[in-house]
């Protein structure tokens, strides 16, 4: 099997650097939020590291800090949304089977509603 190519650039890379103009709600030396194009519930945003980490089983010890900066970013996130009090759901796609979409890892912050099961195991 031939090794996986890691991307260089992805259309996240272009919104962090605002190439692709998108209205941020979060952006620091380390991750930038944004609310996801194509909503799957009443709140959906976007929380992605400014490094192009390409999947989860990318992630390095060195970018411990990045994603727990991800994940209090969702939080802060949350509460401003005003759905921290009710539940949310963060995900994080991997790969083609996991429904990777993006390349370059994101943390999806969904909420606002009830979300159901999370998988509907048969």
């Amino acid at each position: 099997m031939a090794d996986k190519i890691t991307p260089e650039e992805t259309i996240f890379s272009k919104i962090i650097r605002q190439e692709i103009p998108t209205p941020l709600l979060f952006q620091d030396e380390l991750v930038t939020a944004f609310r996801d194009i194509s909503p799957q519930a009443k709140s959906h945003i976007l929380v992605i590291p400014n490094k192009l980490i390409a999947t989860a089983n990318d992630i390095e010890q060195e970018d411990e800090l990045t994603i727990g900066r991800m994940f209090s970013v969702a939080k802060k996130l949350a509460k401003e949304e005003g759905i921290a009090e009710d539940g949310y759901r963060l995900i994080m796609n991997c790969n083609q089977h996991g429904g990777q979409e993006v390349y370059h890892i994101h943390l999806h912050l969904v909420g606002g509603e009830p979300l159901g099961r999370m998988l509907d195991l048969k």
